[in-house]
């Protein structure tokens, strides 16, 4: 009998089998119930992060596209503001130049009131006297020291003014940049997508890097530089009205001071012409009556040299008669005449002589006279000269420059004139 071979191990019934088969089938159909589920979940999630990524992403973009509108809206306020503030540096500056200009043009009236002042210290004697042109000369002078000090006040306050504008445009400046390059950088990260080339993973790019700002505070700088800029051109153009104003104020006090001196001076001028006029009048009248009086004194010699030879003829004559013999020497009526031609001879001769001494005396005061008058028509002449000098020098304020000519001192002073030996004794005299 043939002996079969049995494969070792254990063996299972048919009602494990069936088990098997059962535990199978159903582990399987457990497994596909769960993947399904797993796979309807993953759906569900794929489409829930699908549409929240682009909202997200949509939202940020959104986001971007509004920050750059209002970095750009800033960044065009900002260069605006960049605009006016330029235009107001230069308007400033023009303005200051301007006023320095004005500063500059008060050394020549300055100097002319000097000069005229140092002319006039050149008067001699009488003549140097503190006259209503000397007031308004020295009140010229604090007009045009007045006017220079609130227009130098002016020039310093309007360089101050610059400076603190060109502080203000750096600031803006500085801020504009930034607009500029955070709008350039917004604008790149607003045209990036996921297909673009270079688009990567970041080391910790959620972090919040040094310096940040909130909202509140981007805003509140720009605001604070838009409104010191505004606040500093708003004092720009109110000093550049003050400026102008100053310089209209000043030009009006001198132009006006200028007007009164010269007036004052036209003025002076004709008094010193009628006071030479009149001395002149004077001296012609006196050089009359100094040779009418030496004809005078001439005639009065002439008379009492003759009336020398009359008292000399009738002493002759007495003397002669006293050489009568006896009783010839008789006191006749002869002899009284003779006698009393002497005495009224004597009597002539010493009127006359008196009245000689007289007509001297007087010709001598004629001639000292003559010497004060000539000597203050000198004076005269000398002050109308310097203050013409004056009035000529004051030409140059209202001549520009390059047209100015001085005028040639036409004046005709007195001359020396040739005097008779007399005179010339009389006035050693004097």
């Amino acid at each position: 009998m043939a002996t079969l071979s049995v494969k070792p191990g254990q063996r299972f019934s048919v009602q494990d089998w069936h088990t098997n088969a059962n535990l199978i089938s159903t582990n399987a159909e457990r497994q596909r119930s769960a993947s399904h589920q797993i796979r309807q979940e993953a759906r569900t999630l794929r489409n829930e992060t699908n549409n929240q990524t682009q909202w997200d992403e949509h939202d940020n973009r959104t986001r971007l596209a509004e920050r750059i509108d209002s970095v750009n809206r800033w960044k065009e306020t900002l260069a605006k503001c960049l605009t006016d503030i330029d235009a107001e540096i230069d308007a400033l500056a023009k303005m200051k130049e301007a006023s320095e200009r004005a500063l500059q043009a008060k050394n020549l009236p300055l100097d002319v009131a000097i000069e005229c002042l140092t002319l006039r210290e050149s008067r001699r004697v009488i003549d140097v006297v503190k006259d209503p042109v000397e007031d308004e000369l020295h009140k010229e002078v604090e007009v045009i020291d007045g006017a220079k000090r609130d227009l130098q006040q002016k020039v310093s306050e309007a360089f101050e003014q610059v400076c603190l504008l060109q502080e203000a445009r750096q600031q803006l400046n500085f801020d504009h940049r930034g607009k500029m390059e955070a709008l350039e950088i917004d604008r790149v990260c607003s045209s990036l997508s996921v297909n673009s080339p270079n688009i990567s993973f970041k080391v910790n790019p959620t972090r919040v890097p040094t310096g940040s700002t909130t909202p509140q505070q981007w805003d509140q700088y720009s605001q604070y530089n838009k409104d010191r800029a505004e606040a500093e051109m708003k004092a720009s153009t109110e000093l550049r009205e003050a400026i102008a104003l100053t310089i209209a104020q000043t030009n009006n006090e001198l132009e006006a001071q200028r007007v009164a001196t010269e007036f004052a001076l036209r003025k002076r001028i004709r008094e010193f012409e009628k006071a030479y006029d009149e001395l002149k009048w004077q001296e012609k009248n006196t050089l009359e009556e100094i040779a009418e009086m030496e004809e005078d004194i001439r005639r009065l010699e002439e008379d009492l040299r003759k009336k020398m030879w009359d008292l000399k003829l009738a002493h002759t004559r007495l003397e002669t008669r006293t050489y009568r013999p006896n009783m010839e020497l008789c006191r006749d009526q002869v002899q009284y005449g003779l006698t009393d031609e002497v005495h009224q001879l004597k009597g002539t001769i010493a009127a006359l002589k008196q009245k000689l001494a007289q007509s001297q005396d007087a010709l001598d005061a004629l001639y000292k006279h003559l010497y004060r008058i000539q000597t203050d028509m000198g004076y005269k002449a000398n002050s109308l000269m310097l203050d013409n000098k004056s009035m000529d020098s004051r030409r140059k304020l209202t001549v520009p420059a390059e047209k100015f000519v001085p005028e040639v001192d036409t004046f005709n002073r007195t001359t020396n004139r040739t005097l008779s030996p007399l005179k010339s004794r009389q006035l050693e005299l004097a």
